[in-house]
This record gives C-alpha cells, sequence and structure tokens, in this order.
C-alpha cells in the first residue's frame, strides 16, 4: 500500500509513488504468494460470503483469492488512487471480477456487518498506532509479539491466537485469528 497525505492522513510510505511499479515485482521475489495462499487458506471462505481486503493496494491479495474462489465476491479498499488503477487492471487481467474502492480503513464507506471476512496483508506498518487502532475498532462494524494481540483485544475482538507465521527476507510475518467480541 502507498498511503498518500491526505486529510491529515499519512503512513510511511507516503509520498513514494516512484516505487508503486516495484512493489509487485518485489513482492513476487520475496515468495509474497505463499503469504497470501496461507492467508486465504486461514480465512476459511465459503461461497456467498463477502469479504473485504482492507488496504488491498495493487490488488494481489485480492485478486488471488478470487480466483480460487470464484463464488466469493471480494472487494479491494485503499487510499491510493494509483494503486488502485494497477489493481483494476490486475483483475482484468486475470478475468476476475473484483471490485475495488477508494478509502481509509478506519473510515470504511459499507454498511455496519456488511462483510463476512475482512483480510489485511502487509499494510498495519504503514499506519501509527492510533490509525491501526481505529481502522481495527472500524472493522468491528463490519505473531509471537504479545502487542499485537493486545492491540486487537484493545479493539473488541476476543479469542485472539496467533496461527502461524512465516520468516521472510524483511522479517517474521505472523498471521493472527480473532472473532468479533459478543458484547458489543
Amino acid at each position: 500500500m502507498v498511503a498518500r497525505v491526505e486529510g491529515g492522513r499519512s503512513g510511511k510510505a507516503a509520498r513514494r509513488d516512484f516505487l508503486l511499479p516495484f512493489y509487485d515485482p518485489l513482492g513476487r521475489l520475496l515468495g509474497v504468494g505463499a503469504l497470501h495462499d496461507e492467508l486465504i487458506a486461514q480465512a476459511r471462505l465459503e461461497p456467498g460470503q463477502r469479504v473485504l481486503d482492507v488496504g488491498c493496494g495493487t490488488g494481489s491479495l485480492a485478486v488471488r483469492m478470487r480466483r480460487a474462489n470464484p463464488q466469493v465476491e471480494v472487494i479491494g479498499l485503499d487510499p491510493d488512487p494509483k494503486a488502485l488503477a494497477i489493481a483494476r487492471r490486475k483483475a482484468e487481467r486475470a478475468a476476475v471480477e473484483v471490485r475495488f474502492e477508494q478509502g481509509y480503513g478506519d473510515a470504511l464507506p459499507f454498511a455496519d456487518a456488511a462483510f463476512d471476512r475482512v483480510t489485511s496483508s502487509l499494510m498495519l506498518h504503514h499506519l501509527d498506532l492510533a490509525t491501526r487502532r481505529g481502522m481495527l475498532r472500524e472493522l468491528l462494524r463490519e505473531n509471537s509479539d504479545p502487542r499485537v494481540a493486545a492491540i486487537l483485544a484493545e479493539a473488541g475482538f476476543e479469542a485472539v491466537e496467533r496461527v502461524a507465521a512465516r520468516r521472510t527476507l524483511f522479517g517474521r510475518v505472523a498471521f493472527h485469528r480473532g472473532r468479533k467480541s459478543s458484547g458489543r
């Protein structure tokens, strides 16, 4: 995801549009597809479900998810119009239908409980802690590091568990699962 400075929001990748053409080739080189496959498996998608991919960037996960699960509706959300243009072309080339919307994870432009699953891959590091918390709280409408589970719990998730981890060239990537608290 390449964040833009817009309405007071910014991310680590802000103003780095020149890197966008290298995002997908670097991802292929680093084996991001295997991480996406594992995330898709962890989501346990079923026909008829609606999935929101927050911080979809160039759409790699969203397109891969739809290709693997043609009976699932996939919507990708990202604030960067240039990344979304790449995502739309990628979906068209793959001949899969994925809707891509411009927006922020902490201000979702969707009705409450609109999705059965929400995914996000390799984007939380672009957000400051307050924005991460806001995004996770907003998603409720719809790692060995204990801080991750604590942030998810503080955002209103329960039964948060680390389900897998992988080493990458840039460090470890952890997969967490949690469910919406019944008290919310």
